[in-house]
């Protein structure tokens, strides 16, 4: 029985393949045996499954390629050192990424959710912020005559504002509005590495990839063209502390005052969850010692 379905196999392929012919490796000779259409049929199956394979990660790899060109290039998870359960910021790093943003990132974007006092103990002495918020005039007011007037800051006021509302900030920026810094590690996906990702990723755009004049290309943007230009630079600013300021460790550092900045309380919380961890397990270790008594 088996040998006579083979058979039948055997003569519908025939028919098939001198009606349909599909190349010099099918010939339609009557002296076809089982095993080679068992053959042809394992040669046109694998060819099958090899376009179709084939297709599906052409698929996949446009699909991607579409995805990164509209979001933007998932950017690599960096090591952050304060990123550890029972780890600290660099605060040596957070003073000099400061000096980054006050120097090369404070004329287009604000931190309007910080205040100089918030510096003081993190980054700087009492003293140096007090004489750093002098240096900026406030708007205050009114006075006893009911006039607006301008004082040298204090350890109170927020970060100066580089513009005077979002028209001004848009119209200096060729349309672009500056986020607010003051949150931006938060507020993007994998924000610190995303940010450092942004800041050191610029290059030439790719063939076939044209930029309107103004923009800049960045494969970390979404849709790869950022209004920003490249800003980080190996010598931008000079450090205070004689670290090389390099493009990279400017980025790192910058990154590190920003992460500090949207979570200024992340010392203090792991340093309370270590508190409250070590007493639970002396609650525990007692408990034993005295079952055991």
């Amino acid at each position: 029985m088996a040998a006579g379905r083979g058979m039948g196999i055997s003569q519908l392929l025939k028919k098939v393949f001198r009606h349909h012919p599909s190349g010099p490796f099918l010939p339609s000779s009557p002296r076809i045996n089982h095993e080679e259409s068992v053959g042809f049929i394992g040669l046109r199956a694998l060819s099958i499954l090899g376009v179709g394979a084939s297709g599906l990660l052409s698929f996949a790899t446009i699909a991607s390629a579409s995805y990164e060109a509209e979001h933007g290039l998932e950017a690599p998870s960096y090591p952050w050192p304060h990123a550890g359960i029972l780890s600290s910021y660099d605060h040596a790093s957070i003073r000099r990424g400061h000096q980054v943003y006050q120097q090369v990132c404070a004329s287009c974007h604000s931190m309007s959710l910080i205040s100089y006092r918030d510096l003081v103990g993190v980054a700087y002495t009492e003293e140096e912020t007090k004489a750093m918020a002098a240096e900026i005039e406030v708007v205050d007011g009114p006075n006893d005559e009911g006039e607006m007037f301008t004082r040298p800051g204090k350890l109170s006021d927020r970060f100066p504002q580089p513009y005077a509302n979002e028209q001004a900030a848009r119209y200096a920026n060729g349309g672009a509005y500056p986020p607010d810094l003051s949150l931006i590690t938060k507020a993007r996906h994998n924000g610190q590495s995303y940010v450092f990702a942004l800041l050191t990723g610029y290059r030439d755009p790719p063939a076939g990839v044209s930029i309107r004049e103004g923009l800049h290309y960045n494969p970390y943007f979404p849709g790869g063209a950022i209004a920003m230009p490249k800003m980080l630079m190996d010598g931008a600013v000079e450090y205070e502390d004689g670290t090389p300021a390099t493009e990279a460790q400017m980025g790192k550092d910058v990154v590190s005052f920003l992460s500090w900045a949207a979570e200024p309380e992340m010392e203090e919380r792991k340093l309370v969850s270590y508190c409250n961890l070590s007493a639970e397990l002396s609650s525990v270790l007692i408990a034993k010692c005295n079952l055991c008594v």
